[in-house]
């Protein structure tokens, strides 16, 4: 992943409470806490380059005196995370998650001042290890074998600079870009790195890669028309086993994720016999249960994914890219007016079951 980082191990330690005063009974001030705030341009690279030591403690509490009997709290640690964060403990257990500019979440409480009920001795802070795990947020995820074109896709529908050339691997980090409209409506696209067959089982990126398609809306499957081979050693796949084989993947990462709406993007039409490979693709397409007996049983999805749009098109000559922008657009908007529907029937159930 060279210089993009989506896992980071921190420590964080709420500040120790302040002293009480025995005499008059006062009591200390509560330890500052450590708090993870969501702040957009920020990068867990950014944090582990200011914070080397990756180590946030809070203040200590103020001690109670005669001129304050009630000691103030200790300073609060607000540490910059960026959006798509989630916040696991050294378990890998889920304690946390910031998606929006402004969300807080409290990584660790300060420790009680001293008081009567403490012997007016302090208490320490909570102390613990996190780990901030990235995923992507973005509209939509390319999703596809190494060398069917993302990049190249990608650098033809946004402003995004990613490095392309013709061996397998080319993508090793995660790529965003976004499309621009007429209208100045904007459409996040994020090109990650290429899926292999068992990535599920963390094989290649493995779950490097899977892990940000879970923060996407939507999936465009990008397939080379005239199937894929990674190397030598392994089968060729048409483009047809290709499709089956992206969807086993996703499906054995997590069933979910077969349940996103979906586009597939049909790449290199500008290859000889590409028409004629296209024809029998959507042949496929139409009856996928008639030809899955191509494949081996333990490759097939359980649930084929069902596509909103199939667009062919080719990266090299630009066939069909307009055509994928304005698909892409309209499945965006479908998919937000649906929401906006099912959330104003919401509202209006509660409304009738207030009355």
């Amino acid at each position: 992943y060279s210089s993009f980082i989506d896992d980071l191990r921190v420590y964080v330690r709420g500040g120790t409470g302040g002293m009480g005063y025995p005499n008059l009974g006062g009591e200390g001030g509560r330890g500052g806490d450590v708090w993870f705030v969501a702040r957009e341009k920020t990068t867990l690279k950014s944090i582990r380059e200011k914070y080397p030591h990756k180590r946030f403690v809070a203040g200590t509490g103020a001690n109670s005196s005669v001129k304050a009997l009630k000691g103030e709290k200790g300073k609060d640690c607000e540490v910059h995370v960026p959006l798509g964060i989630s916040v696991l403990d050294d378990h890998g257990k889920q304690i946390g998650e910031l998606n929006t500019a402004g969300e807080r979440f409290l990584a660790a409480r300060g420790g009680l001042g001293g008081s009567l009920a403490t012997n007016f001795l302090p208490c320490k802070g909570q102390r613990r290890t996190v780990h901030l795990d990235l995923k992507l947020i973005a509209d939509v995820g390319l999703v596809g074998f190494p060398n069917a074109g993302k990049s190249s896709l990608l650098s033809k529908i946004s402003h995004a600079k990613p490095e392309v050339a013709n061996y397998a691997f080319t993508t090793i980090q995660p790529e965003l870009g976004k499309i621009m409209y007429a209208d100045y409506k904007q459409i996040s696209v994020a090109d990650l790195p290429g899926l292999i067959e068992g990535a599920h089982a963390n094989k290649g990126m493995g779950h490097k890669f899977l892990k940000h398609v879970e923060r996407t809306k939507q999936l465009l499957l990008v397939v080379d028309i005239s199937g894929f081979q990674l190397s030598v050693k392994t089968q060729f796949r048409t483009a047809f086993e290709t499709i089956l084989l992206l969807t086993k993947e996703l499906e054995l990462y997590k069933e979910e994720l077969v349940t996103k709406p979906a586009l597939l993007a049909i790449n290199k039409m500008d290859l000889p016999c590409a028409k004629d490979n296209l024809d029998e693709l959507m042949t496929q397409l139409e009856n996928p249960e008639d030809f899955l007996h191509l494949l081996e049983e333990e490759m097939i999805p359980a649930n084929t994914l069902e596509f909103r749009e199939v667009i062919p098109i080719s990266t090299y000559t630009g066939e069909g890219i307009e055509e994928l922008k304005t698909c892409l657009r309209k499945s965006i908007d479908e998919q937000a007016e649906q929401v906006n529907e099912e959330y104003r029937k919401k509202q209006l159930l509660l409304l009738q079951t207030s009355k």
